[in-house]
């Protein structure tokens, strides 16, 4: 089906809005799952962060006040009182002394409690907490070893007890630790990673979004160029730099163009000749009809007999046209495996009836090929009507076909006038006629049928021709052979040795 150049500028205006509303779409999400993907990714790191050093604080606050509790015992046993140079007499002294010799730790503090007594503490220490009864109270009411928490003015306090018993005398020995005030450093340190982490979000963003569109540029060109291609102008083309995949689109691109300005000036000019050449039975018919007396037979058998010949000329120029039409798509051809010498003696046989002329094989290969029996029979044909044309009763026309590792050669020969060289190539598009060909008649789309033919096998065809002494018209096709299947395997294996 034919399309109209309007429509096809439209489509690619079209394409043009689609692909600008992809870029957009493209571009977003990129910047999307990019933040998305690193604020996970941060929110991770900073979670597993703070999970395993609120658990690392933990086990330094329980290391911390199991040191302090150890240190005590082994100072109650074995320390020296310093104003006499002997063991503790009291459990007093025993406080006072470790109480001034001991420094807390950040976030700790010691306390030493006895009965009826004012509370021991260290120069430094946490003053409100050794006087909060509660916790005096809750700290000194175990006779063993304990461990536990309190909620203090500053927040939750970790506690362990060390008791001391002289006699009638009894104290007890404290650690305190605030742990609250310990986790808030993480916490402080976590709000800055976060504030920090937002600012990197920001930026990477901000990268993000004009690295994308960097890298989407050569679809905004796709856009831009489709947007402003038009019916008569196709000869828009992408910046080619660079040798990256971004490039490698630009080029892909343009080679699209190419072949869709080739394509529609192509079809252009089709139609043009093929209205041209329709055009001209066209008038010739409605002419005679309007000319034709009825009531005159002989007037009217013959313009019936012109009329029919026209139409005839119409027929097969219709036909050639829907060949032609059918050489571009893939099933045109009906692939099979041609025995070549085979076909040579039948397109000799098929020629003899289009002329009177001394048909010969001029050489004849066995080679089998991989092909369309009846479309290089077609091709073939029409080459040999081509040499009758062109020659005259009882001249010699030489059809062959011969091989090589690569290719398959077929040829027609005649000893007619010849091609000249400027025409050698241009006698192959549709509609070409040179100046003896406009005497022979024909539609000129037989050598173009055969060129379609045999580019549509993977081939090509030309002529080769010194004027006056004749012309060889050729085609090329790659060469196959048969791989001979193995004993008990029926199948044929078709095995291509020249290129595709």
């Amino acid at each position: 089906m034919m399309v109209e150049p309007t429509e096809r500028a439209g489509a690619l205006r079209g394409l043009g809005r689609s692909v600008s509303d992809l870029v957009h779409s493209v571009r977003a999400r990129i910047l999307a799952w990019v933040i998305l993907l690193m604020s996970l990714g941060m929110s991770g790191a900073a979670g597993v962060a703070y999970v395993l050093e609120d658990q690392r604080i933990d086990q330094r606050i329980n290391a911390s006040l199991q040191q302090e509790i150890r240190e005590f015992a082994e100072f109650e046993e074995s320390g020296i009182d310093p104003g006499t140079g002997e063991s503790f007499a009291s459990i007093e002294r025993l406080l006072y002394v470790a109480m001034r010799r001991n420094v807390p730790d950040e976030h700790q503090t010691l306390a030493g409690f006895m009965p009826g007594k004012e509370p021991f503490h260290p120069l430094d220490g946490d003053l409100p907490l050794h006087f909060d009864p509660a916790f005096q109270d809750l700290v000194t009411r175990s006779d063993e070893p304990a461990y536990g928490q309190y909620e203090s003015a500053r927040g939750m306090v970790r506690f362990a007890t060390m008791p001391v018993v002289q006699g009638a005398e009894r104290g007890t020995f404290v650690v305190a630790y605030f742990a609250e005030s310990e986790h808030a450093e993480l916490i402080e340190v976590i709000r800055i990673y976060s504030i920090a982490a937002v600012g990197v979000l920001v930026v990477v963003g901000l990268v993000t979004w004009l690295s994308a569109g960097r890298l989407l540029r050569p679809i905004r060109e796709v856009r831009r160029t489709a947007q402003q291609i038009s019916e008569t102008d196709l000869s828009l083309r992408m910046a080619e730099t660079g040798k990256d995949d971004v490039a490698e689109l630009a080029r892909t691109f343009n080679a699209m163009l190419d072949r869709l300005e080739t394509a529609f000036a192509t079809q252009r000019e089709f139609l043009d000749d093929a209205g041209h050449e329709l055009r001209t039975p066209i008038t010739i018919v409605r002419g005679h009809l309007e000319l034709l007396d009825v009531s005159d037979p002989a007037d009217a058998a013959e313009t019936r007999a012109l009329l029919l010949d026209e139409l005839d000329r119409m027929s097969r120029l219709v036909e050639d046209l829907i060949v032609l039409a059918k050489a571009e798509r893939p099933d045109f051809l009906q692939i099979d495996l041609v025995d070549i010498g085979r076909l040579t003696d039948d397109v000799v046989d098929k020629a003899r009836a289009l002329g009177n002329r001394r048909w010969r094989i001029e050489a004849r290969t066995s080679a089998a090929v991989i092909a369309d029996r009846h479309r290089l029979t077609q091709a073939l044909v029409q080459l040999a009507e081509n040499a009758v044309k062109f020659s005259g009763p009882d001249d010699e026309v030489l059809i062959g076909s011969s091989a090589d590792g690569s290719w398959v050669r077929l040829w027609v020969r005649d000893f007619g006038p010849g091609v000249a060289p400027e025409h050698a190539e241009r006698i192959f598009e549709r509609f070409q006629r040179t100046e003896g060909s406009q005497r022979t008649g024909g539609s000129g789309l037989g050598l173009a049928i055969v060129r379609a033919i045999a580019e549509a096998h993977g081939g090509s065809a030309w002529v080769e021709s010194r004027v006056g002494r004749g012309a060889t018209f050729l085609l090329r096709i790659p060469y196959a052979t048969v791989v001979p299947p193995a004993i008990g395997e029926p199948d044929v294996v078709f095995q291509r040795t020249g290129p595709a």
